[in-house]
């Protein structure tokens, strides 16, 4: 049995913090605003799988109303959603997701973001399909007020 998930996220961009999306600090002027790092990739991919096996989503999993996660790296939270995959019988199939951002350019940093995941979600890099793209402008993205990323998940019975 084949099942899909599909996660948005969204996080405003401001002075003072990382830029971190992919698990990869990307040199940028602003950071993203959240309880934890912010990583929008990394979350919506999160709340893709949680989706395909039926798990709800990560607000219900790392509530930002818990002090215990503030700061956290999104990449622990990945992983943790990796086993949740594990233990609930199912295997990645692939992921593709996209990143939508006017600046700053995200192209040279994708193949490390890859990297990232695979890692993360013990899978091939070949598994992961990572985009970027901007709004041409238009939008809180295409102002620069903020970072989007949606992301798809197949997965299968183990």
């Amino acid at each position: 049995m084949m099942r899909v998930g599909h996660g948005v996220d969204a996080h405003q961009l401001v002075d003072g913090r990382p830029c971190i999306l992919g698990g990869v600090e990307i040199p940028f002027a602003n950071g993203l605003l959240g309880h934890s790092d912010a990583d929008v990739l990394l979350h919506a991919i999160a709340d893709a799988l949680l989706g395909a096996i039926g798990a709800g989503d990560i607000g219900q999993h790392f509530p930002d109303t818990d002090p215990d996660l503030a700061g956290l790296n999104s990449r622990e939270l990945l992983r943790d959603v990796g086993k949740k995959l594990a233990d609930g019988g199912f295997r990645l199939g692939n992921i593709d997701a996209t990143l939508i951002a006017q600046q700053p350019k995200l192209s040279p940093y994708l193949a490390l973001m890859i990297a990232n995941i695979a890692e993360d979600l013990d899978c091939e890099r070949s598994q992961i399909n990572l985009k970027a793209t901007t709004t041409e402008w238009m939008g809180f993205t295409g102002r620069g007020e903020g970072i989007a990323a949606s992301a798809v998940a197949l997965v299968a019975r183990a």
